[in-house]
Parts: C-alpha cells; sequence; structure tokens
C-alpha cells in the first residue's frame, strides 16, 4: 500500500491478524476517490467494543493564569474550593447526592480523557517542532495534571467513606468537579494557541512524516513483541502474562486504523483540504501512540518477569533472616499476636519453595508478591530485598493498570481510573507498605476496568465500518463519538472538545 506523494507505508510491513483479500480497495472515507489507495483487508482476531460518554454540561471558564498563546483568556476568577467553603456554578440544580454523584463521575473521566490525549498529541508536536516550541503546553498539561489528581484524591476519600456526613460528603463531590473543571480550563485555554503552533490548518506534511516514522517503527516490533509472548509462555506460567494477552492483535488494530487515517490524510492534504487532512492525522496519532503502549506493555512486562525470577531466591531468603528477627521488632504486640503472624509467614514461605522446587512453572511476580505480603505483618521488609520486591511489583501492576485504561479508554469509567490514580500517587513513597497498597489499589483498577469493557457493550462490528480497526479505535476513545465517522480528539479541554463535535454535526 502507498501513501500518495511518494511516501509509502508497506503493508507487508504490518503482520497480519488474518488471512488477507490481496488487491481489495478499501472504501474512501469522506466520499472521495480511493483509486490510488489499496488496503488488504484484515481479519481482526477479537471484537472490540464500542462506547460514547455522555457530555457534561459546559461549565464556566475561569482564566487568570497567563496561558500560552495569551490572549482569549477571560477575566473572571478561578472556581472557589468548595472544601474552604465556595462555589461550583451550576450544582444548584442538582436534586441529590445520586445526581452529584453522577456528575463527578462524569468529570472524572472527561477529564482524564482530555489530559491523555492532549499527553499524546504534544508528543508528536514536540516531535515535529522541538521542545522549546512546546514547553509551555507541557506546563499547561503539568498543571492539568496536578488538578485532576488532588480531584482523584478526593474521589478515593470519598469511596472509602470519608467523610461520613452527608453535607461534607456533597462538599467533596463539588470539590471533585471544580478540580476537573479547572484542569479542563487549562487545557482548554491553551488549545488555540497549540493549533498555532501545530499549523495543521497550513499543511500536514511534516507532521505526517514523524507519525510514518513512528508507525513503520512499530510495524517492525510487532513480530519480536509476539516472539517475546511465546518465550513468555515457555519460560512462566499462563498466569504470568495474561495481563497482555491480546495486545500484539490490539496493536495491530490500531495500526491498520492508523494505515488508513494516514493515507486519507495525505489524499486530503493533496486536495487542500487542510481541515480534514489535520482530522485525520489526529486519528491516525492516536492510533500509534496506543499501538506503542501495547507493544510496550508487553516488552515491559518481560523485562520485569525476569528481574523478579532474579530476585526470588535473595527475597526467600531475606524473609527468612527477617522472620527470624520478628519477635525484637515487634515490641508491645502481643505473644499470641505475633505467633499468628509467624506461622502464617512460615506456610506462606514453605508453599513457595515448594512450589519452586516441583519443577513447575510459576509466576515469579506472584511469587514476590506473596512473600512480600507475608513477611509485611512482621514488620519486615522495610529496607534491602523485599523493600525492592514490593516496588517491583507495584511498578508492575501500576503500569499494566494505566496501559489498560488508556488504551480501553472508550470504556473504562470514573472507578477504574480513580483506583489507578490512587495506586500511582503510592508509588512515589518510600513506604514498602505503601507499595503493598499499591500494587492492591492497582490490580483491582485493572479488575474493574476489565469489567467495564466487558460490560459497556458493542454498538457495532468492524463489517459496519469503512476502515479496519474502528470498533477497536472507539473502544480506545480515539473517537469523539461511537461513531466510525466521528472525529477524533484534540489536545485541549472538555469545551474544546464540544466545539470538535459541534463543527461536525
Amino acid at each position: 500500500m502507498t501513501i500518495n506523494s511518494g511516501t509509502a507505508v508497506a503493508a507487508e510491513a504490518l503482520p497480519r491478524a488474518g488471512p488477507v483479500a490481496a488487491g481489495t480497495a478499501a472504501p474512501p472515507q469522506d466520499e472521495t476517490s480511493g483509486a490510488d489507495l489499496v488496503l488488504p483487508l484484515v481479519a481482526v482476531g477479537a471484537a472490540a467494543v464500542g462506547a460514547g460518554y455522555g457530555y457534561v454540561r459546559r461549565t464556566r471558564r475561569a482564566r487568570t493564569r497567563t496561558t500560552p498563546g495569551g490572549g482569549g483568556a477571560d477575566a473572571s476568577p478561578p472556581p472557589a474550593d468548595p472544601l474552604s467553603g465556595g462555589r461550583i456554578a451550576g450544582l444548584d440544580g442538582l436534586d441529590g447526592p445520586g445526581e452529584l454523584d453522577a456528575r463527578a463521575r462524569q468529570s472524572l473521566v472527561l477529564a482524564d480523557d482530555c489530559l491523555r490525549t492532549s499527553r499524546e498529541e504534544l508528543g508528536f508536536a514536540e516531535a515535529a517542532r522541538g521542545g522549546a516550541d512546546v514547553a509551555p503546553f507541557a506546563g499547561a498539561v503539568r498543571e492539568a495534571e496536578r488538578e485532576l489528581a488532588v480531584a482523584f484524591g478526593l474521589r478515593l476519600r470519598y469511596d472509602a467513606g470519608d467523610p461520613a456526613d452527608p453535607s461534607a460528603r456533597r462538599q467533596v463531590l463539588a470539590g471533585v468537579i471544580g478540580r476537573c473543571e479547572e484542569a479542563g480550563r487549562l487545557l482548554d485555554a491553551a488549545a488555540d494557541a497549540f493549533d498555532d503552533v501545530r499549523a495543521l490548518d497550513r499543511g500536514v506534511g511534516r507532521a505526517v512524516e514523524v507519525a510514518e516514522t513512528r508507525f513503520r517503527a512499530l510495524a517492525a516490533r510487532t513480530p519480536a513483541a509476539e516472539a517475546v509472548l511465546a518465550g513468555l509462555a515457555r519460560r512462566y506460567a499462563p498466569s504470568a502474562s495474561d495481563q497482555v494477552t491480546g495486545y500484539t492483535e490490539q496493536a495491530k488494530d490500531r495500526l491498520m486504523f492508523a494505515t488508513v487515517h494516514l493515507n486519507q490524510a495525505r489524499q486530503r492534504a493533496d486536495l487542500g483540504e487542510t481541515g480534514r487532512a489535520a482530522a485525520h492525522l489526529r486519528a491516525a496519532e492516536g492510533a500509534v501512540a496506543q499501538a506503542a503502549v501495547l507493544l510496550d506493555g508487553v516488552e515491559r512486562l518481560a523485562a520485569e518477569l525476569d528481574e523478579a525470577a532474579s530476585m526470588v531466591p535473595a527475597a526467600l531468603s531475606g524473609a527468612e533472616a527477617e522472620r527470624a528477627g520478628a519477635r525484637s521488632r515487634l515490641t508491645g504486640v502481643p505473644a499470641g499476636e505475633i505467633r499468628s503472624r509467624v506461622l502464617h509467614a512460615d506456610a506462606v514461605l514453605a508453599s513457595v519453595r515448594q512450589e519452586l522446587t516441583s519443577g513447575r512453572r510459576h509466576d515469579p511476580l506472584d511469587v514476590l508478591r506473596r512473600v512480600v505480603t507475608a513477611t509485611a505483618p512482621l514488620d519486615a521488609g522495610r529496607t534491602g530485598v523485599l523493600s525492592a520486591a514490593a516496588l517491583l511489583i507495584a511498578r508492575s501492576a501500576t503500569a499494566a493498570a494505566a496501559d489498560f485504561v488508556t488504551t480501553h479508554r472508550g470504556a473504562v469509567g470514573a472507578a477504574a481510573r480513580t483506583l489507578l490514580a490512587g495506586a500511582e500517587r503510592l508509588l512515589d513513597s518510600d513506604d514498602p507498605v505503601g507499595h503493598l497498597r499499591a500494587d492492591a489499589l492497582a490490580r483491582e483498577a485493572r479488575d474493574r476496568a476489565e469489567q467495564d469493557v466487558r460490560t459497556h457493550g458493542n454498538p457495532y462490528t468492524e463489517a459496519d465500518a469503512d476502515t479496519p480497526g474502528t470498533a477497536a479505535a472507539v473502544l480506545g476513545g480515539l473517537l469523539l463519538t461511537p461513531s466510525p465517522t466521528a472525529p477524533p480528539p484534540h489536545f485541549g479541554g472538555p469545551r474544546t472538545r464540544a466545539r470538535r463535535v459541534a463543527s461536525r454535526s
């Protein structure tokens, strides 16, 4: 398959997920001729579910900070923090805590999606324009990240039942909404200036070249990722690689979607339709970014499993030593409680040793998790190998959950995202107990996200779309609504998104 202007994206370079009907022309998008575009039709291995979000009401814009581009900032003050007695516009009309809770969850999902999209597009802009040109927008993203982190922290407290007083709980939900609105405002305030720097309305040539380069690199990595998965299956228990099962197939779906939209970007640019060219480019960039996340996830897990396997013997020895000194550390703990904790640790360590000597394949990360969790009640693992093991399993679980949320965000709700944010915050601590908590939160986040994907539903099949990989793209949040003809997301916050949707309606 070739792209106009002499630039080729070789379909042969992309591993195929199924049989190919050679020479079949893909139906063109946007009612243009597809005579110069030949696509292989890939039989996708797994059906993807699509999802759409209900958009929250337009929120008031409050701009008092200096934003990239300067002009256009409103003079109204930023929303007051409800936890300090302020009010958020538009909340008085909500009848009860249920409606306020729903608004808070919607706000978290929308703000998180806007932030993830803005990060992804920022990376492509930096590759094309350079770090200095995009530095102000990177700053806006960091500020939005801080606001959203506070919102997720408030939500995590709320979900844990803190505070208990109904009036105070309403204040917390209002705080969540206010922080999300501020995160979105920061991104919206930077969106127009960001567009000026990218200058896609004046030509997409350089940006397409960057996306094509990344596309080719990912296409070349896909067979290697498949080989890595096969190697994991030979060396470790099936559970060790469960979290990345199907990732290479999903990466292929994203790359097929990117292939079509890169071609369409070239075609539209040649026809002088710069707006449509930019839209196709952004759709392709989003797909390429998610394909990278999926392939990176496979390679990262392989490295983590190998590191964990090498750490297991030392972790067992360290656990035995910590167990021997438990009584001297647990001063003030009743003798019966100490005995119970020691017996439990003994049972877990004996089970692990038996598993390792049986010759059966095992999951090294799970082995470390069991060892560290069993010895933590002995006040063990503050330093040394057990501390390193706790950090490794926490990082692995958190990265896996983040990858899943990123690549399935079209169906993932607020609960999973909140748990993930909590895990990410705990990773910054130096406390092994905090790392164990991060591991637990991350694994719960992944479970909730998978449940969201299973139950969300599939509004259409791949056969309903002109572009291969569209169902997977909708699942990944690469289109602003479940429609296969919807526009892609864009750097910016909720107002920017609403404007994009309205312009296509």
